[in-house]
């Protein structure tokens, strides 16, 4: 089912937020995406798709969830050709953007269960993500605010060594240095030996940079 045209008011633009829009980001008026961002519009329309043109958009396309359907939002001057490619992109990076926050929220879920189990519910995470930029350490966090991120290359591991990961983090909530106190908590989690030893023989085999350790803090 090809996507419908309607008028639309112009929105305010964001990357995206927690409703869930995406935007091209672009600062000029957007080109075709390119072949490898492209998604065939049948694939597109497996969920209802509305398209909305505005004179006053010129530069940004972008995207967001309403009910069942997405709704993207396009500058009027586009042609039909690149209608076609940007509803297919945008599409994809919406669904894209609902799979990491479900993702991330399973994630943060686990991290309270490790906290009250191994920790006496005293680490209280305000997030936790996986992140795909992360490349020199396998998780890392900011006390300040209380945010966690692992490495997304930890997600085809065995869930005890993920889970010794969020530990490792969590207790950094606790005590930011790797003093005796810090490895008191990270060591009440029972598969803390077997699991260094798991993300060590990975790091020697090449798949982590060679300057990690691991795991880590921000300050």
């Amino acid at each position: 089912m090809p996507p419908t045209r309607a008028a639309g008011r112009e929105r305010v633009r964001a990357a995206h937020d927690r409703s869930g829009r995406v935007s091209s980001g672009a600062d000029e008026a957007p080109a075709v995406p390119s072949t490898e961002e492209d998604v065939p519009l049948e694939d597109a329309t497996a969920v209802e798709v509305e398209v909305r043109r505005s004179a006053r958009r010129r530069q940004t396309v972008s995207a967001y969830r309403e009910g069942d359907r997405v709704v993207v939002l396009l500058p009027d001057a586009l042609s039909e050709e690149e209608e076609h490619a940007w509803v297919g992109t945008m599409v994809a990076r919406v669904e894209a953007e609902e799979r990491s926050r479900r993702s991330d929220s399973a994630l943060l879920s686990r991290a309270q269960q490790l906290s009250d189990t191994y920790l006496g519910g005293l680490a209280d995470p305000t997030s936790v993500r996986w992140v795909a930029n992360q490349t020199s350490r396998w998780g890392s966090c900011t006390p300040a605010d209380r945010t966690i991120r692992l490495s997304e290359r930890l997600q085809p591991m065995p869930s005890w060594v993920v889970d010794y990961v969020l530990v490792h983090e969590l207790a950094h909530l606790l005590e930011p240095n790797h003093d005796e106190q810090f490895w008191a908590w990270v060591n009440g989690y029972p598969h803390t030996e077997r699991a260094k030893g798991y993300l060590l023989g990975w790091a020697d085999a090449g798949e982590l940079g060679a300057a990690s350790t691991g795991v880590d803090q921000d300050v």
